[in-house]
């Protein structure tokens, strides 16, 4: 169907038309502007047969190249896709280490306070525990003084004494009448 509308129809307004007219189009010659290379047996033999018989074998090999380049770009698609993969993992890894590190961190700081607190409560358990101390032996002297004290008394009350006025205490200030 495009061939029965020549490049020179006024009615396409083709500036080129003139160019292309009994010369060779791009289309026509492909090798020449975009010459096939070989890179297997298989290919070298497709480009050199032309003969455009449809035997199942030639269609085959045909579509080889095209399915190596899509095995390729599967190939190269699946290289990306695992290197971004592998980069997010990267990052998911890094982001688990910091934040380890800055669990660890806190857990420090947290230590530290604790053994601060620690610290002030012993300080506080062994003044307490020093006062404790003197107050118990103060205590024991104070019971041996009372102890003393009572044998004092106890033994002043066994003992008889002479009444007289100048012996009592209470006696001193009083004149006789």
């Amino acid at each position: 169907m495009l061939s029965a509308i020549s490049a020179s129809d006024p009615l396409l307004g083709n500036p080129f038309a003139s160019v292309f007219d009994g010369a060779f189009t791009p289309w026509d010659c492909t090798d020449v502007f975009f010459p096939i290379k070989p890179t297997s047996p298989n290919q070298a033999a497709i480009t050199t047969s032309s003969s455009g018989s449809d035997e199942p074998n030639q269609n085959h090999v045909e579509e080889k190249p095209g399915s190596e380049a899509v095995m390729d770009d599967r190939k190269r698609r699946r290289m990306i896709s695992n290197r971004e993969s592998a980069r997010r993992s990267r990052m998911r890894k890094q982001r688990h280490l910091e934040n380890l590190r800055n669990e660890l961190k806190a857990c420090r700081v947290e230590n530290q306070e604790v053994k601060n607190r620690l610290r002030l409560i012993l300080h506080h358990c062994n003044r307490v525990r020093t006062e404790n101390d003197w107050l118990s032996s103060e205590r024991t002297m104070l019971r041996q003084k009372l102890s003393y004290m009572t044998q004092i008394l106890l033994f002043q009350q066994l003992q008889p004494q002479p009444f007289s006025s100048s012996t009592c205490p209470c006696n001193n200030n009083v004149t006789p009448q």
